[in-house]
């Protein structure tokens, strides 16, 4: 694919040839309408879309370990010392060096995208300009490693990134062509409709896909700056010098509008060195080198490191300048050595005039005017409905989420069901088997459930992160949309069992009391699921969360009321029955099955019997007058749990982040 294909208009006739989005894409632009007279689907190119190029200079650059979450503590371990240079619009650069030379921790800088606990002192600018938050907007930054929805497709994730990346006064027509525009330039065509996977899993598109699909997401906003940390990593060599080819194209464009794109790389081959345009040799935290890889060549020979004619350029320069095993110190001296002889050389003298040059200019006439244009991102309910609606496809298209956890609750409540099929009756006997039929539509509505969401949270919360750095949403959307998206399974999943259970077990007849009961089974599972969000993340781990929710378990069983008679609990441990939903449960249900029961068979009348409802109430210590309370009780701990989570997790990204 030549320059010219990849400028050239895209047209919705174009847009018919690649087919339209799958029936049940519930993400994508399905219903655009019709595009308004003189838009942009029919006329508009990628250079009408696309920025003017942009410089990145940087001088006297020195980024240090600080041990601070906030990055504001005193200067620890110099990781950067003191490094300065400038990339010019069109440049497609390497960054390489040998593992610890500091490539990431730079580029990370460059970006405006440092980590907690780091540092950075010096003079970053873009045109002339000192960068600051708005650099996120102006940049893209490709990760090492690709964090996807597996249970998503290429296309659906494409536009759930466009609604998310884009302005929100952008149409639904120019999103949808952006997103055909990307597909058919990128080559995802064929793979649009395809679920994207989990690498080593369910692997579904290749990982030559999942690194194209990772740069169309960062090319939605069209970036005039990118940076990619190790893109190539984990490619064979084929689909490494595509990636690499489409760089190149990238920094191509006429008219000023190349991009400029830096890429840390590991050990190149040579035919891939020799597509870019300079590379950036790092060592030991300072430049050893910035120029063509040919002049790079030159110097080391002009140093003493002469490469042999059969040898990979970029594996020599990244052995010369690698620190030795067995010869450290010998190592370091070469490579101080280097570093501090490139530092007095022509090509540093001429870069660093490059860099004052435009670090005392300011482009007054650049594309993106006095500051980048601001970008309206969509209001916080577009944001929860998106969210809410890209979660939801998850649980639909994962079965081990909801489809196998509603046949594990129906086979159950078979179970349950036959197994007190003519016990249950108004008599001495009766009353044990209800009550152990009330205990099982409690906790089969509270233990399964609770565990079942410990994951949720430390399995999406690199995702969420990666997501949140980038601006797309915070935590408060990203925990209501996983509360909405699981509230369908826990309205279905109760009721089904509550159905099942409670009719074949033959309890009490009575519309009223199992409607009643049907609710509160629903109120239980979900106070119990709000209760495993709230360990879920509390905690960093899934062994962890567990290893603190089973004694918590143990007091929720014990105050229930089923074993231990509430009225007898000791003062210093009774308080802990109002914490515990299934003591709220399992006195509703019981209400519900006896209140108003005149009269209980007793066999024989010269031993104590349970002559009536009340008396079955009074001997679990329970009170036919706290049915309302229970249910607000339960509301309120519902309530509470999500509330806790939401905090949990809030101080967790802040400490992260």
């Amino acid at each position: 694919m030549d320059t010219q294909r990849l400028v050239q208009p895209f047209t919705m006739e174009q847009a018919d040839d690649d087919g339209d989005a799958a029936a049940g894409d519930a993400l994508c632009d399905s219903a655009c309408g019709t595009p308004s007279t003189g838009g942009s689907v029919g006329s508009s190119s990628v250079d009408s879309d696309t920025p003017r190029g942009v410089t990145l200079s940087w001088r006297d650059l020195s980024v240090f370990a600080t041990g601070q979450r906030s990055g504001r503590g005193a200067p620890g371990r110099r990781i950067i010392k003191h490094v300065s240079g400038a990339v010019r619009p069109g440049a497609l650069v390497a960054v390489m060096g040998a593992s610890g030379a500091g490539k990431s921790t730079l580029m990370t800088a460059l970006a405006h995208r440092s980590p907690a606990g780091v540092a950075v002192r010096g003079d970053i600018r873009v045109d002339g300009r000192p960068v600051g938050d708005f650099m996120r907007r102006l940049s893209g930054f490709l990760h090492q490693e690709d964090l996807f929805v597996a249970e998503l497709t290429v296309r659906e994730h494409l536009h759930f990134m466009a609604r998310m990346r884009l302005d929100r006064r952008t149409s639904c027509w120019e999103r949808q062509r952006k997103v055909e525009q990307l597909l058919r330039q990128l080559g995802l065509t064929a793979a649009q409709h395809t679920r994207i996977g989990t690498p080593g899993h369910d692997k579904v598109i290749s990982g030559g896909e999942r690194k194209r699909l990772a740069f169309a997401t960062e090319l939605l906003t069209e970036p005039p700056l990118l940076f990619c940390d190790e893109p190539t990593t984990g490619l064979d060599s084929y689909s490494a010098q595509q990636l690499v080819d489409l760089m190149q194209r990238m920094t191509e464009r006429p008219r000023g509008r190349g991009k400029t794109i830096l890429c840390t790389i590991h050990q190149p081959s040579s035919d891939l060195l020799a597509r870019f345009h300079r590379i950036m040799l790092v060592a030991d935290g300072r430049i050893a080198f910035i120029g063509t890889p040919e002049d790079a060549l030159l110097f080391f020979r002009e140093q003493g490191y002469v490469c042999p004619a059969s040898y990979n350029p970029a594996d020599f320069f990244i052995r010369t300048l690698a620190c030795m095993p067995g010869s450290e110190e010998a190592s370091k001296v070469a490579v101080r050595r280097i570093c501090d002889r490139f530092s007095a050389s022509d090509h540093a003298r001429k870069m660093e005039m490059e860099v004052l040059q435009d670090l005392g200019e300011r482009d007054k006439e650049a594309a993106w005017g006095d500051e980048p244009a601001p970008v309206e991102p969509p209001l916080w309910p577009q944001k929860l409905w998106l969210l809410t609606g890209r979660s939801m496809l998850q649980v639909a298209r994962d079965p081990s989420i909801q489809g196998l956890r509603i046949l594990q609750k129906v086979a159950i409540a078979v179970m349950a069901g036959l197994c007190y099929l003519g016990t249950v009756s108004v008599s001495q006997t009766g009353v044990m088997s209800v009550q152990g039929a009330l205990f099982i539509l409690v906790s089969e509505n509270t233990f399964s459930p609770m565990y079942s969401v410990l994951g949720v949270f430390p399995s999406e919360l690199p995702l969420y992160l990666r997501e949140h750095s980038a601006g797309l949403y915070g935590p408060g959307a990203f925990y209501m949309s996983k509360v909405l998206s699981m509230l369908p399974g826990l309205v279905v999943e109760p009721l089904l069992f509550a159905v099942l259970a409670y009719w074949l077990a033959g309890l009490r007849d009575d519309l009223y009391a199992f409607a009643l009961t049907a609710v509160i089974a629903i109120l239980t599972m979900n106070v119990s699921t709000a209760c495993g969000f709230f360990f879920s993340t509390a905690f960093e781990s899934v062994p962890t969360a567990m290893a603190y929710l089973v004694p918590f378990d143990y007091v929720l069983m014990i105050t229930s009321g089923v074993f231990v008679k509430l009225s007898t609990l000791p003062s210093y441990v009774s308080w802990t029955q109002y914490l515990s939903w299934l003591m709220y449960a399992n006195e509703a249900m019981s209400i519900l099955q006896w209140e108003g029961v005149g009269n209980i068979t007793c066999p024989d009348a010269t031993l104590p019997c349970l002559q009536d409802g009340e008396h079955v109430l009074d001997h679990y210590s329970f009170d036919a007058s706290h049915l309302s309370r229970n249910m607000i009780a339960m509301a309120v701990l519902y309530a509470l749990f999500h509330s806790l989570g939401l905090i949990c997790l809030w101080r967790r990204v802040r400490r992260l982040q």
